[in-house]
Formats: C-alpha cells, sequence, structure tokens
C-alpha cells in the first residue's frame, strides 16, 4: 500500500496517517488538542509528539479547555516536572493561554470548528501533489490563520504551525496523488 513518504514503519505513525491525517475535524476539543500539539512540536518533530500524546492526553485532563483555564501555578509546575511530556515552560503556559482564547472564540462565533473552518470556507482544499517536495510549508490561508489566531491571544501557532494544524485535521489534504489516503475525501 502506497502511502506519503513522512510516514515512518511504526504501527503508531502508519495508523496515525491512514486514520487521522488528513480527515477532516469539527469536534471543537479535538481541534483544540491538535492546535497545542502542534504548538508543542515546534523544533521537533511529529512523531515525537505523537509517540507522547496518550501523555499530553492524560497530563491535560484530554484537552478539555474548561479544566484547562482553572491550570495554577503548582498544575503548571506539575506538568514541567511530567516526563512524558515536552517540558518547556512557554509550550505549557501556552496551553492554558490558549484554552482563554479558545473560550473567546467560543463566544464570538458560536463554536470554534465555525472559527477554525471559515478560513476555508468550511471545504477541505485538495491539493495535488506528486512529491513530498511539492508540499509548502506555509501559505497565504496558514499566514492570515495565525495572525489572527496571535491577534486573539494564542501562542505556538504560527505559519508553520497552523499549516500542519490545517493539514492533520483535514482543512487541506496534502496525502501525495499516489497515497493510498488521497482519494479519501
Amino acid at each position: 500500500m502506497k502511502r506519503c513518504g513522512w510516514v515512518n514503519e511504526d504501527p503508531l505513525y502508519v495508523d496515525y496517517h491512514d486514520h487521522e491525517w488528513g480527515v477532516p475535524v469539527y469536534d471543537d476539543r479535538l481541534l483544540f488538542e491538535y492546535l497545542n500539539l502542534e504548538g508543542a512540536q515546534a523544533g521537533l518533530s511529529w512523531y515525537t509528539i505523537l509517540k507522547k500524546r496518550e501523555n499530553y492526553r492524560k497530563a491535560f485532563d484530554n484537552f478539555e479547555p474548561a479544566k484547562i483555564i482553572t491550570y495554577n501555578e503548582t498544575k503548571i509546575e506539575e506538568l514541567l516536572s511530567n516526563k512524558g511530556i515536552v517540558r518547556n515552560r512557554l509550550k505549557v503556559n501556552a496551553v492554558v493561554t490558549n484554552a482563554r482564547a479558545f473560550f473567546r472564540i467560543v463566544e464570538e462565533f458560536g463554536s470554534f470548528h465555525t472559527y477554525i473552518w471559515s478560513f476555508v470556507d468550511g471545504i477541505p482544499i485538495k491539493n495535488h501533489f506528486k512529491t513530498l517536495d511539492e508540499v509548502p510549508a506555509t501559505t497565504d490561508i496558514s499566514d492570515r490563520l495565525s495572525k489572527d489566531l496571535k491577534k486573539r491571544g494564542f501562542k505556538f501557532v504560527g505559519s508553520t504551525i497552523c499549516y500542519a494544524f490545517m493539514q492533520a485535521t483535514g482543512m487541506v489534504n496534502d496525502h501525495i496523488i499516489s497515497c493510498h489516503c488521497y482519494n479519501r475525501t
């Protein structure tokens, strides 16, 4: 079975590629999780974060924004001592900051997914790349999304992170055309 060249042979990674990456996500909590995990990836590989994802879910109360906004300094210190996640103070604090910003967006737009998906007019963009070399790291849309998220108070949401988020959540289909997942959406 042909897959995108970035996936390795680890069954965890294969399963992620085959069943999650590029599948449209409309669940607010899951979108929040993906956005924060992509932020945790900054300077690292997605594979590193994927292997720690269950630890992140446990440490961050399954990325429930309503729980995360209640985190205090004691909880932050507990997270920073958790060897199962990336122990970077800026990244840990960003999740709490992002939870607060998440609720401001929900208040304004009715849901987080309504806001996020508005950047692609609610319809996944299907690209037609033949090789990984053709896949961009950023686009005009990821630039706009990044700028708007930052304006709304989000952290660790640069354009590259936003584009990776868009790929992961199916806002764009960047499976190469020879990949068995390409025609899934």
